[in-house]
């Protein structure tokens, strides 16, 4: 027969049975073929397994499938930790703008501001004229108060504060006491918390400016 096979030109494989190892050759072939690199790079990391326990703990939080050592007290310390978080950061960030107004303390006049009231006033019809309007806003409410420092009504004294002159200032004129107000937020808002200044806010100024200066001096003068 093998010489009808090699006439013929045709080759015939024969077939091999499998190798079946024993129990012992199967297990050092598993531990060879696990001990490739390959493996080892697929398998979770440490940082991995913490995070997904981490995730799998605050998950078992809202579906109530709570380990029962912890029982349900813990997702209600967790609320009272989650609560006093959002509330420190809105006491810590959400304050900037009041303590940046306290901080400052809204000084009316720099050691460098010598301009009489009416240099004031056309320094801030100039910037108004050019849509500068912070700068118009904080010149108008200076010639304020040195207008009426001048007409000795308010004192200034150095580091007198934007709002300090405000009150002292509706002491003379109390029908004014909401414009001088809200002319001091004015002042604070464009000097101190750097907000933009407006034509409105420009106008409510120079309004108070001129009715003070019309205004006849009155009769007792606050101290």
């Amino acid at each position: 027969m093998d010489t009808a096979r090699r006439r013929t030109g045709i080759a015939v494989r024969v077939p091999i049975a499998p190798l079946i190892p024993d129990g012992d050759e199967a297990r050092e072939w598993a531990e060879r073929e696990l001990a490739d690199p390959v493996y080892r790079v697929a398998e979770p990391t440490p940082f991995d397994r913490a995070a997904r326990a981490v995730g799998d703990f605050f998950l078992s939080l809202f579906s109530g499938d709570l380990p029962p050592a912890f029982g349900p007290w813990l997702a209600v310390a967790v609320l009272v930790v989650v609560v006093a978080a959002i509330a420190v950061a809105v006491v810590i960030w959400g304050r900037p703008r009041g303590a940046a107004r306290t901080r400052a303390a809204a000084v009316l006049f720099g050691d460098a501001e010598r301009r009489s009231a009416d240099d004031l006033r056309r320094a801030a019809r100039t910037a108004a004229a050019a849509a500068r309007w912070e700068d118009a806003i904080v010149l108008r409410f200076r010639a304020i108060a040195r207008s009426l420092a001048d007409r000795t009504i308010v004192e200034t004294p150095p580091g007198a504060t934007v709002h300090g002159f405000a009150r002292s200032a509706t002491g003379a004129f109390p029908a004014e006491a909401e414009t001088l107000a809200r002319a001091a937020d004015a002042f604070d808002d464009v000097r101190y918390l750097r907000r933009p200044g407006t034509a409105d806010a420009y106008e409510l100024v120079a309004s108070l400016d001129e009715r003070l200066l019309a205004a006849p001096r009155p009769e007792r003068t606050p101290v």
